[in-house]
């Protein structure tokens, strides 16, 4: 049986969908990742999976480069016919689903990773405007599934009426493997860190979480230390890298840049910070937060607010309020004790929900409940 995975990036397949992918292989699936090159399809092939270059960019808008896009997957399924098609992304979601019907692709599921700003009310585009409706013409078709990370998402497409409620499913975020990502008590000697692994995206928080810093620099500057560690982006929303220096002194508050392996930076870090006001799916820098057993200062907003109990495993704040922000994680700061049994709290919730061999066992079932 042909399983094609269809990625928007190979940076993201490799972080997110690469163990799924080998398990489907040890299965028994003849398994294609089908995804953007930025350099790393090489690493996907030295995994031992077949991969194929997806002549598509993750956020422009030409309309013609859009239907390229299209005309390129239409002609591999209907090529290759595989008979389970697995999308992740809205943009491959978009195209992928239009061309698996044109092909008449037997099976195919779609995984919302978080919708971005596809559905963003400030940001309503043509694209954003019309998405709707294709996505209803896309998705009318038998033996379609749709995997979901939040509610929100789920109660979104049920509303704009792409899907009925028997096609969703729900998998907890892509997963973490709890004995890589293993609990570690905090540092004792040393500054506090407060931490937050993202992309460099205006909507991840970052420059709310540079405000809260300064808020509390003068009572603790020299004591704590604020890190952010992610690469600079192509989403219309990217911070540059001049914009981020400025805001980062090199000492009180870092920019630590792109890293391949964020395990030490949360390791030695004491609070985890991720005021984001984006439309996330679940987000991973949360799960992994969660599994080395950190407390979390997140916001109450669509994604984060499914990884943290306010109260138990960390502190929910409002979107876009540096003020909130900054006063939870002098709480945290300022109470070691009340850190320790938060973090403890995080590192049950991901046993409990983001074991990457239960997200592995789920999405196995649904590429069989389709085959079949």
């Amino acid at each position: 049986m042909k399983l094609y995975i269809v990625v928007n990036v190979d940076w993201f397949f490799l972080s997110h969908r690469l163990p799924v992918a080998l398990a489907a292989q040890k299965a028994g699936w003849d398994v294609t990742i089908v995804t953007a090159d930025t350099g790393r399809l090489k690493e996907i092939e030295a995994a031992g999976l077949r991969a194929i270059n997806l002549p598509m960019s993750r956020s422009g808008m030409n309309l013609v480069q859009e239907l390229k896009a299209l005309w390129f997957m239409y002609r591999l399924y209907d090529l290759e016919k595989p008979d389970v098609v697995h999308h992740v992304g809205v943009k491959a979601i978009l195209w992928g689903t239009l061309a698996v019907k044109l092909a008449k692709v037997h099976g195919v599921v779609n995984a919302i990773s978080g919708l971005g700003d596809f559905f963003a009310e400030e940001k309503r585009s043509l694209l954003s405007r019309i998405l709707p409706s294709v996505l209803r013409f896309s998705h009318n078709r038998s033996n379609l599934l749709v995997i979901f990370q939040n509610q929100e998402d789920k109660d979104l497409y049920v509303r704009c009426r792409i899907i009925q409620p028997c096609q969703a499913r729900f998998i907890k975020g892509s997963g973490v493997d709890l004995s890589v990502f293993h609990y570690q008590m905090e540092p004792e000697a040393g500054k506090i860190i407060v931490l937050e692994t993202c992309r460099m995206i205006r909507e991840k928080g970052v420059f709310v979480l540079t405000e809260a810093a300064e808020i509390l620099r003068n009572d603790y500057e020299g004591k704590v230390a604020f890190w952010i560690v992610g690469g600079l982006d192509d989403h219309p929303g990217a911070i540059t890298s001049e914009e981020i220096e400025t805001v980062c002194d090199g000492h009180y508050i870092q920019w630590l840049g792109r890293q391949e392996d964020v395990r030490p930076f949360l390791l030695q870090c004491h609070i985890f910070a991720f005021p984001s006001y984006y439309m996330e799916g679940l987000p991973k820098s949360l799960i992994e937060a969660c599994a080395v057993g950190r407390p979390i200062v997140t916001t109450n907003h669509i994604g984060c607010k499914d990884v943290v109990e306010d109260g138990v495993n960390g502190y929910l704040v409002p979107v876009k309020n540096s003020a909130a922000l900054a006063e939870k994680i002098r709480v945290l700061i300022d109470h070691p004790d009340l850190r320790l049994k938060m973090g403890l709290a995080s590192r049950k919730v991901a046993e409990k929900n983001f074991s990457i061999d239960s997200v592995i066992e789920k999405h196995l079932a649904i590429y069989q409940e389709l085959a079949s």
